[in-house]
């Protein structure tokens, strides 16, 4: 459990889970203010562990102390993709290790997003809830090439093949975006084994809660009672909220 306010005024929680089928948690959030995120890790039991807590930890190393800005975000994530790259490349037992990683850096007046994989960003406006991140997942191709429709990607066999990873190749293309910071925000990262589990509208209803502890608590439970079949991270911020 983690609850702080930063002097910006964001709140957080942030929680993470290995679920009730897996055996280890692959997944490594980032609640370290002002940088949010989380990293999906996948490449077996170790592959996955070690890709996605030393892409957290190389996030946090070249970013914290730093202005957000568009370059420097995305050459940290590039940095950090050779590094996963090159070490499975000298540890066999690594070989192939990769992860997803969603990322918010909160500036002064904007939020910067930048996305690989299938890990997720909501933002919840004025009571209207969207996905501001892009899948990166054969699925997601598919339903944008008109192929399937966005109905059927919940149980299609083939959701969890992601397209793009961090680490999986000597160069990553990352998605990036800004979106301008407005009192009463909450945004939610999370990994596929929340998102892939619940409807957006439960997100939506959920995220809506005053409480921000709870309303992460409510978003961990629902993930549970569906099956819990996958790891669970997510990070719920609340934007310029007074502390109740």
């Amino acid at each position: 459990m983690h609850r702080q306010q930063n002097p910006d005024q964001i709140r957080v929680a942030a929680r993470t889970d290995r679920g009730r089928v897996r055996a280890s948690n692959q997944d490594a959030v980032i609640s370290a203010s002002p940088l949010f995120g989380v990293a999906d890790g996948m490449g077996g039991h170790l592959g996955g562990e070690v890709a996605s807590s030393s892409c957290r930890d190389g996030i946090i190393e070249l970013l914290s102390g730093r202005d957000p800005e568009k370059e420097t975000m995305i050459q940290a994530v590039k940095i950090v993709n050779r590094r996963l790259f090159i070490r499975s490349q000298e540890d066999e037992n690594l070989r192939g290790m990769g992860t997803t990683l969603t990322l918010l850096w909160a500036g002064e007046d904007r939020m910067h997003l930048a996305h690989v994989g299938d890990s997720r960003c909501y933002l919840l406006r004025d009571g209207e809830l969207s996905q501001v991140s892009e899948d990166h997942s054969m699925v997601m191709e598919m339903v944008r090439a008109g192929i399937l429709g966005r109905d059927e990607v919940r149980n299609h066999p083939m959701r969890n093949i992601i397209t793009r990873a961090v680490g999986t190749e000597v160069l990553v293309d990352v998605d990036y975006l800004e979106r301008e910071r407005r009192e009463g925000d909450r945004w939610l990262i999370c990994s596929d084994g929340l998102h892939g589990l619940v409807s957006e509208d439960d997100l939506k209803r959920m995220m809506q809660e005053t409480d921000l502890d709870q309303a992460a608590d409510h978003l961990m439970q629902a993930a549970m009672q569906a099956g819990g079949t996958d790891n669970i991270s997510l990070v719920l911020l609340s934007d310029r909220e007074a502390v109740q």
